[in-house]
């Protein structure tokens, strides 16, 4: 009986895990470029009274399936979906979205590599292209002082009209990182990202070139977080959890049942 009690903590656990995530989805809502996390349930170890295949008689007759009984549950896994996000046009000069598979990359102030799908980017007072956080985008682009009616192409050439010259001239060349385990990737906040071992290491590619993506100049990447299917899952997790605490209650009724009896 003590089994029932012990099975039913372990769901209450993991769907509180559950809640955290979707909890995360929501919150992350309006987050540039956020991709939703997702939790992988796994089913714990099984005590068998009769194992599978077990000799059942003295002429060799087996157990076709046993008597397996499980001992509940536990958090496999929480992985980001890594599907493309709605893109929202800003109208902003400097912002940038990804159509694609491929991540804009950042320096940060310690000097590693970051990697991120939030393309809401500024200058800073040298005319350097930087997040919000003013850490600069790789390849360094510098938007010189005259520069005027700013562009970017899909495939990542940065170019403006300088001064009095009426034609564009290119000021720089957007490159993308790939992985070939996005997934692996590890999430430091801040819409970042770094590489790690799973991850594998970054392929440096030209938007539209080997798989990157293109680059949507005046947009910006949206969460991909549905509302509706959050919500949907969150009452799901809210009946599962209060589906394992009724089954602590009643272990306990039991218990209690058997105490009572003299």
């Amino acid at each position: 009986m003590m089994n029932a009690l012990r099975i039913a903590a372990t769901g209450m656990q993991a769907q509180q895990t559950n809640v955290d995530v979707l909890s995360n989805n929501i919150a992350n809502i309006a987050t540039t470029g956020f991709k939703r996390q997702r939790m992988a349930f796994n089913d714990l170890l099984y005590q068998n009274s009769i194992a599978v295949g077990a000799v059942t008689s003295d002429t060799g007759t087996l157990a076709p399936t046993g008597a397996q009984v499980g001992l509940g549950v536990s958090v496999g896994s929480v992985y980001r979906v890594l599907t493309q996000g709605n893109v929202e046009q800003t109208g902003n000069p400097l912002d940038m979205a990804i159509q694609g598979q491929g991540y804009f990359q950042v320096i940060l102030p310690d000097g590693r590599t970051a990697y991120t799908r939030d393309g809401s980017f500024n200058m800073d007072n040298s005319g350097n292209l930087v997040t919000k956080e003013g850490y600069l985008v790789e390849p360094n682009i510098v938007i010189p002082a005259d520069a005027r009616d700013l562009t970017v192409s899909e495939a990542g050439v940065v170019s403006a009209k300088l001064g009095t010259d009426p034609n564009a001239s290119e000021i720089g060349q957007l490159t993308l990182a790939t992985f070939i385990n996005p997934g692996g990737l590890e999430a430091m906040g801040g819409n970042y990202l770094l590489e790690t071992e799973t991850s594998g290491t970054p392929v440096l590619v030209n938007p539209t070139e080997d798989g990157g993506g293109s680059i949507l100049h005046q947009y910006l990447e949206t969460s991909n977080v549905d509302p509706i299917q959050e919500i949907t899952k969150l009452i799901t997790a809210q009946r599962s959890y209060e589906l394992n605490s009724r089954v602590i209650s009643t272990a306990d009724e039991m218990l209690s049942s058997v105490n009572q009896i003299r």
